[in-house]
C-alpha cells in the first residue's frame, strides 16, 4: 500500500479516493460494471504475490516426506497406476485391475504422472498435492482481486493458505486437494463470465466443474448453486440470455464429467476392473450411491461402513462445523464470515442487480452457506477434512468484507462492523485454542489481547487516524484474523499424518453431552454413540460394530486411527503407517501370478502392495463389502493359477476363519480355510493356494 487513506471514503463500489490503493469502477453505468476492476499487477504487487506463493509453497512442501504413504489406500492405487496405464485410467487399486478405488480417478492422475517421472516414492506422490495447493491460493487471489483489488486478493489467498484443513489436505494424498483447486478455478471462470455475460467463460466453468466430479464425485457440486445464482442475478444481459447461458454451462458440466463415465460404463465389465464402492459395478452407481446421495441420506449399503450414518464429524446440526472434531479444522473464521455477509448485505441493499459486491456475496456467501449446510446436516459418512471445500469461500468472504468495510471506515456502521468482526474472531479463536489447553496456552492469551486492541482501534473515526495508528490497526487486524489458524497450520505442517481420516492441529479433548455426539480425543474420535463396550468397532472378540451393523475388516483396525494405530486383532493399520513382516514381503515378491495374494478389504491389501510392489486382490474393495469377486469367480482364478496366496486373519489380514466383509468375502474365506492349510509367515496367517490340503 503506497498510502493509507485516512480521509472520507466513498460508498462501496464508488470512485476511489485519489492515492487510494483499492480501485473500484463507478458502477452507476452498465458500461463501467462490465469493465474488470483490476488492471495488471504492479511490480510491488507481483513481489507481494510472489512472497505469498513462496511462503505457501514452503508451508506445504517442508518435510513433506515425513508422512510416508499418507493414506495407503490411495498410495497403493498410485503405485498401480505407475505400472499399468489401464489401472491409471480406471483408478484401479491394484496393477492387475481387479477393483478400483472408491472415487473417480482424476485426483490420482497428477500423482501417477509425477511418480512415473520421478519414481514411485512418498515425495513424488505428495508434491503434486502441494502444487495444487499453491495454485489454489494463486487462483483465489486472482479471482478476488479482479473485483476488489490486490489487497483483498492477497488477504483471501493468505487466509486460505493458513486454514488448518487446507494445510492438511494439500500435504496429503486424498482427492480433496484437486477438487478444491478445480472448484476455485470454476469460480474464477464464473467471475469472468459475470463481468461481460460471457458464454465462453461460463461454459468453461461448467467443464471445470464437470472435471471436479472426476476428482470426488458429487461433493464439488454443492458449489454449483452459488455459481449459477451469481451469474443468473448479476450478469449484464437479459434474463433469457442468462438462462440459455446457464443451460449451456450445464451441458459443459455433463461433458466434463460424462466422457469418463461413458467410457467406463460402455466398457464390458470383463474388460475393466470392478468399480469399487458402486454396489452395481457402474460409474453412475458410485457417483449417485455411496459417494453421492448416500452421503446426505446415509441410506446406501454400499461402500465403507455401509449406511446408517457412520460418519466421523459428530452430531448433525448447526453446531457440527464448530464442534471439537471440526472446529480447529475450519471454523476459525466462520463466525467472522457470517458477520461480513450480514454487513455486506446491509451495505448493498439498494445497489443495482449487476453490483459486483452483491454478486460476490451471492457466489462466495452462497458457496459457504450451501456447502456448509450440507456438511452440517448430512446423515451419511462425513469426514472432518471434507470441510476444506468451504475454506476458499470463508477466506474470500472475510477478505472482501474486511477490505470493503475498511474502505468505508469513515462511517460508524463500518467501524462497528470491523470491531465486531475482530472481537468475534478473537473470542472464537481463544475458545478453539483452549480446546488444546496444554498446547502453547500463551497463543490464546496473545490472540484475545490483540483482538481487543484491534476492536478498540477500529472504532476510532477515520478522520482521527494518522498513518502510524492506521498501520498498527491493520497489523492488529491481520494478526487477529490469521493468528490462531496460522498456529494450527504450522503445527499441522510439522506433524506427519497417516490414515484414512487425518486431522489438522494438536489433539483436542472434548466430550459432547448430546446423545449421539462424539467423545474423547478428536484425533481418534469414536462413532456416534461411542464405542461399544468391550472394544473397538469390528473387534471379533468384542462383537463391536459400527452403527447400522457395519464392521471394519482387516483384523479389527479402526480406519483413520492416528498414525496407523493397530487394531485389537492386529490389523495392518488404518491406511497409514501400516506394516507387514519382511518374511511375508519376501514371499510375495517371489510370486509370478497375476495377483501375488488375495485378502479381504483394501485395508489389508494396501500395505502388502506397497511393501512388495505386487498386485494384491482386495476382496470386497475398501471395506470388504463390495460384491466382488463371487465365490465362483474366485475359485476360477485359483484354479487358473492366477492367485498364489490368501492372507487370512491374524496379524496380516482380514479374511480366513472369522473374517469379516460381505457375504461373498465370508464365503471365500470359508472356502479357503476348508481347502487349504494355514501357515504362519512372520506372525501372519497365510494359505498357499498352489498347495490344496485336500
Amino acid at each position: 500500500m503506497t498510502s493509507v487513506d485516512t480521509g472520507p471514503l466513498p460508498r462501496i463500489g464508488g470512485e476511489p479516493t485519489p492515492g487510494h490503493d483499492f480501485p473500484q469502477p463507478d458502477q452507476s453505468s452498465p458500461a463501467a460494471e462490465a469493465t474488470p476492476v483490476a488492471a495488471g499487477l504492479t511490480g510491488r504487487e507481483r513481489g507481494m504475490l510472489g512472497a505469498l506463493l513462496g511462503a505457501t509453497a514452503l508451508l506445504y512442501l517442508w518435510g513433506l516426506g515425513a508422512s510416508g504413504w499418507a493414506n495407503e489406500f490411495y498410495a497403493a492405487a498410485v503405485q498401480a497406476g505407475t505400472t499399468s496405464w489401464k489401472a491409471m485410467f480406471f483408478g484401479s487399486f491394484d496393477s492387475s485391475n481387479f477393483i478400483t478405488v472408491d472415487k473417480p480417478p482424476a485426483s490420482l492422475w497428477p500423482m501417477e504422472i509425477s511418480a512415473r517421472i520421478f519414481g514411485f516414492n512418498s515425495w513424488a506422490m505428495l508434491v503434486p498435492q502441494a502444487i495444487e495447493g499453491v495454485l489454489t491460493v494463486w487462483l483465489l487471489h486472482a479471482t478476488v482481486r479482479r473485483w476488489f483489488g490486490h489487497w483483498a486478493g492477497l488477504l483471501a489467498g493468505a487466509l486460505l493458505a493458513m486454514t488448518p484443513v487446507a494445510v492438511l489436505m494439500f500435504r496429503f494424498n486424498n482427492p480433496d486437494a484437486l477438487m478444491t483447486l478445480l472448484i476455485v478455478a470454476a469460480a474464477y471462470c464464473t467471475v469472468r463470465a459475470v463481468e461481460v455475460a460471457s458464454l465462453r467463460w461460463l461454459a468453461l466453468a461448467g467443464l471445470v466443474m464437470g472435471f471436479a466430479f472426476l476428482a470426488k464425485g458429487l461433493q464439488p457440486f454443492t458449489v454449483l448453486p452459488a455459481l449459477a445464482l451469481g451469474y443468473l442475478v448479476a450478469a449484464p444481459t437479459t434474463l433469457r440470455t442468462r438462462l440459455l447461458h446457464l443451460l449451456a454451462s450445464g451441458l459443459g458440466v455433463i461433458v466434463g464429467a460424462g466422457w469418463w463415465v461413458l467410457v467406463v460404463d460402455l466398457t464390458p465389465a470383463a474388460s475393466r476392473p470392478y468399480i469399487g464402492g458402486s454396489g452395481d459395478n457402474t460409474a453412475l452407481g458410485l457417483a449417485f450411491g455411496y459417494n453421492g446421495l448416500s452421503r446426505i441420506t446415509g441410506d446406501s449399503a454400499a461402500g465403507p461402513g455401509g449406511g446408517g450414518g457412520a460418519n466421523f464429524s459428530g452430531s448433525t446440526g448447526l453446531g457440527r462445523l464448530f464442534n471439537s472434531l471440526n472446529g480447529g479444522q475450519i471454523s476459525w473464521l466462520l463466525p467472522t464470515a457470517l458477520v461480513a455477509m450480514l454487513a455486506m448485505a446491509a451495505a448493498t441493499e439498494r445497489r443495482p442487480r449487476t453490483d459486483r459486491t452483491s454478486a460476490a456475496m451471492i457466489i462466495w456467501g452462497g458457496w459457504l452457506l450451501v456447502t456448509g449446510g450440507v456438511l452440517s446436516f448430512a446423515g451419511g459418512i462425513i469426514h472432518t477434512y471434507y470441510s476444506v471445500e468451504i475454506a476458499p469461500a470463508v477466506a474470500a468472504v472475510v477478505a472482501i468484507g474486511a477490505v470493503e468495510l475498511w474502505r468505508r471506515r469513515d462511517t460508524i456502521a463500518a467501524r462497528i462492523g470491523l470491531a465486531a468482526g475482530a472481537l468475534v474472531t478473537g473470542i472464537w479463536g481463544y475458545t478453539l485454542l483452549h480446546r488444546s489447553a496444554t498446547w502453547h496456552p500463551w497463543i490464546s492469551y496473545l490472540l484475545i489481547a490483540v483482538a481487543g486492541a484491534a476492536a478498540a482501534l477500529l472504532l476510532v473515526p477515520a478522520s482521527m487516524v494518522r498513518r502510524g495508528l492506521a498501520v498498527t490497526t491493520l497489523a492488529a487486524g491481520v494478526v487477529t484474523l490469521g493468528g490462531g489458524s496460522a498456529a494450527y497450520a504450522l503445527q499441522t505442517a510439522a506433524t506427519p499424518h497417516t490414515g484414512s481420516v487425518p486431522s489438522a492441529g494438536p489433539a483436542v479433548s472434548s466430550t459432547f453431552a448430546r446423545p449421539g455426539g462424539f467423545g474423547g480425543n478428536r484425533r481418534f474420535g469414536s462413532p456416534p454413540g461411542g464405542f461399544p463396550i468391550g472394544g473397538f468397532p469390528g473387534r471379533p472378540e468384542a462383537g463391536g460394530a459400527l452403527p447400522g451393523g457395519a464392521t471394519f475388516p482387516g483384523g479389527g483396525t479402526f480406519p483413520g486411527a492416528p498414525n496407523g494405530t493397530r487394531g485389537a486383532a492386529g490389523g495392518l493399520g488404518g491406511f497409514g503407517g501400516g506394516t507387514t513382516s519382511s518374511a511375508l514381503t519376501a514371499l510375495l515378491k517371489n510370486t509370478t501370478t497375476t495377483w501375488a495374494a488375495a485378502t479381504v478389504g483394501s485395508m489389508s491389501a494396501g500395505p502388502l502392495e506397497l511393501a512388495s510392489g505386487k498386485a494384491v486382490m482386495a476382496i470386497g474393495g475398501f471395506s470388504g463389502s463390495d460384491p466382488a469377486p463371487t465365490l465362483a469367480r474366485f475359485t476360477a482364478y485359483v484354479k487358473a493359477g492366477r492367485i498364489r496366496y490368501f492372507i487370512g486373519s491374524g496379524a496380516g489380514g482380514g479374511g480366513g476363519p472369522g473374517g469379516r466383509g460381505s457375504g461373498g468375502a465370508s464365503e471365500i474365506a470359508s472356502w479357503v480355510s476348508s481347502h487349504y492349510t494355514a501357515q504362519s509367515v512372520g506372525g501372519q496367517t497365510v494359505y498357499d493356494l498352489a498347495a490344496p490340503s485336500r
